[in-house]
């Protein structure tokens, strides 16, 4: 979709055009596959990788385009949002060191992407969701300058006709209320090509979609978003429900969402996955089509099936069909979504490598899968992966067993047979294999986060601890030894963010507070049983209309009956407050100047934290 000037279709002529264009696209594909026009061999990888762009406190920077310009290389192209960038890496022949060469290929290129950030002061960081996001971040100013982008927001945003309510559980929990597309700006991927033989298409598809539970599980790292740790690879979730144009009120309906592992299993040839995708999800976009596939087939030209692959732009399932052609050769690659980008390239390939081995080991016994397992098994294990990682016990041939034993005594020895089979190095092989080997023995991208993490939390405030965290990840990322091989970080090395302090770092978020109809009494215990001073009275919208301290309630110690009344006789009504972003030197000239012992941390009128004098020590 990158390479369209797409527009929204906006009347009937647009929408009929479109449409006549995609169907004669679908037409144009079963004529190529009927006449064995697709190309067999040889078999070629890709890949695509998205990073995130940080200045230099580690907190997002929206500088993409600038960045861009320093580079100067097709290699590279914008993501949704300004703090975020993707490399396109060239297709290779599965042979020989063929990953050991892509890898290369990708250090350079995120070398000479380091290289142009520099002159603006900004790093690079690989990973699936940045740890230093802030709800801030994701709102339509941080979206990319390009028509692409707005149109993708808006249309979305009409098809919903209400906002994007996100809501996903794990050890914490996030409910946000967003009014754009542009949560999906927080993910970022390393997306993997595979070409297959349009011969036993299907058949691989449905294998990738069997074996995806144990490799998301092996590899997931995006463990936190906005300080909240939920699943072991978030993204999963986050992405799912960031897309998904249905409105809530028809979730209970059939309509599947455009972001999915599918319900089912496929069967019949590889038009039927696109037939079935245009079927279930409309258009809503369209571009300049002049040429028409069928006759361009006709005068012996192969046709890049636009509309077609503008469509498929506008659905996600994990694992993508796609066309494309290469040397005027058509071709057919799965696209696997669901790896996330980092920690380190080494991670990366070695991710790539397990995947494509363990597609191309596919043992005679699971041809023709979708006969002998029941989808719906299949479709528990991925979800399951992106909940627990690698403490995931997998269904697997009828029985379950845990992430280790599978990758250990199941996977591991088809990989190795599935890349010898195609000729790939047996150096290749045995280096970025061993990788995995010692990631199920030692630990996963979000094993260390998340270890980390609560270590940091235990002597820092959660934005602050995002910030170190995400430099931490840095540092490690930088010296290029695999995530299994990290060193768990310590406390006391770990020194508050200095690059401008802001309200946020020092705050707290987990505040107690009452309702301006609460007793008095009730007030009087709550500060006692937590030994706190002040406490902030809220409307039932969380709005902030009220301030108590402890001298305004002591008084009633001794005069029980009056501990009766409701705390909105007695709080303070006129409050000073502050912004999360103002500085903390700010905050304390406050203080200072009007003699206070707490200041209310405010975002449109609501409540969102609370400093105290203690907090500035």
């Amino acid at each position: 979709m990158g390479d369209l000037n797409i527009s929204k279709l906006k009347t009937k002529r647009d929408r009929s055009n479109y449409i006549h264009h995609l169907l004669n696209d679908i037409k144009a594909l079963d004529l190529m596959l009927e006449k064995e026009m697709m190309e067999e061999e040889p078999i070629r990888i890709g890949a695509e990788q998205e990073f995130f762009l940080v200045h230099d406190n580690f907190l997002p920077a929206n500088q993409s385009a600038a960045v861009l310009k320093n580079i100067n290389d097709k290699h590279f192209v914008t993501e949704i949002s300004k703090y975020a960038l993707e490399i396109n890496l060239d297709p290779l022949i599965l042979k020989d060191n063929c990953f050991s060469v892509l890898h290369s290929q990708l250090n350079g290129l995120l070398n000479k992407a380091k290289v142009a950030a520099a002159k603006k002061n900004i790093k690079l960081i690989l990973t699936g969701i940045l740890p230093s996001l802030s709800v801030n971040d994701v709102d339509e100013s941080s979206m990319t300058d390009a028509a692409r982008y707005e149109v993708l927001n808006e249309v979305l945003r009409r098809s919903r006709k209400q906002s994007f309510d996100i809501h996903i559980k794990g050890v914490d929990e996030l409910n946000i209320l967003h009014d754009s597309v542009m949560l999906e700006g927080c993910n970022t991927s390393f997306q993997m090509h595979l070409q297959v033989s349009p011969k036993h298409f299907v058949d691989m598809y449905n294998w990738a979609q069997a074996i995806s539970g144990p490799v998301l599980g092996i590899c997931a790292n995006s463990p936190i978003i906005f300080g909240k740790e939920l699943w072991n690879e978030t993204r999963i979730a986050l992405f799912a429900q960031s897309m998904d144009t249905r409105a809530h009120t028809y979730l209970l309906n059939e309509k599947p969402s455009r972001v999915s592992f599918g319900n089912d299993w496929q069967t019949g040839n590889t038009t039927d996955i696109f037939k079935d995708n245009i079927s279930r999800f409309r258009s809503f976009l369209t571009s300049h089509f002049i040429m028409d596939s069928v006759d361009m087939l006709n005068r012996n030209e192969i046709p890049k099936l636009k509309a077609l692959q503008l469509h498929n732009g506008t659905v996600y399932p994990w694992n993508r069909v796609c066309y494309g052609v290469l040397d005027n050769k058509p071709s057919l690659r799965i696209e696997n979504r669901y790896i996330p980008s980092g920690p380190t390239t080494t991670d990366e390939i070695a991710n790539m490598v397990f995947w494509v081995g363990v597609m191309m080991g596919k043992p005679k016994a699971y041809n023709n899968i979708h006969e002998k397992w029941d989808f719906k098994d299949v479709k528990t294990n991925f979800i399951n992966a992106a909940r627990y990682g690698m403490a995931t016990q997998f269904y697997w041939d009828g029985k379950y067993i845990s992430s280790h034993r599978l990758i250990l005594e199941k996977l591991l020895p088809m990989a190795y047979k599935g890349l010898s089979n195609m000729g790939v190095s047996s150096s290749d092989a045995a280096f970025y294999l061993e990788v995995i080997k010692n990631r199920v023995q030692k630990q996963t991208g979000s094993e260390w986060i998340i270890r980390n993490y609560r270590a940091l939390l235990e002597s820092h405030k959660r934005y602050e601890a995002m910030q170190i965290l995400t430099s931490k990840l840095y540092e490690q990322q930088e010296k290029g030894h695999p995530v299994a091989n990290w060193n768990m970080l310590y406390r006391a090395d770990e020194v508050p963010i200095t690059h401008r302090r802001v309200v946020k770092h020092i705050m707290s978020s987990d505040i107690f507070s009452v309702n301006k109809k609460d007793s008095i009494e009730l007030v009087l215990q709550i500060m006692k049983w937590k030994n706190i001073h002040h406490m902030p009275v809220i409307n039932s919208d969380r709005n902030l209309v009220g301030l108590l301290t402890w001298t305004d309630v002591k008084l009633y110690l001794d005069t029980p009956k009056q501990q009766f009344n409701a705390v909105d006789k007695i709080m303070k009504r006129e409050i000073i407050t502050i912004g999360e972003y103002m500085s903390v030197e700010a905050a304390k000239q406050i203080m200072t100047k009007h003699k206070i012992g707490c200041l209310p941390v405010v975002k449109y009128e609501k409540l969102v934290g609370l400093i105290t004098k203690n907090d500035f020590y």
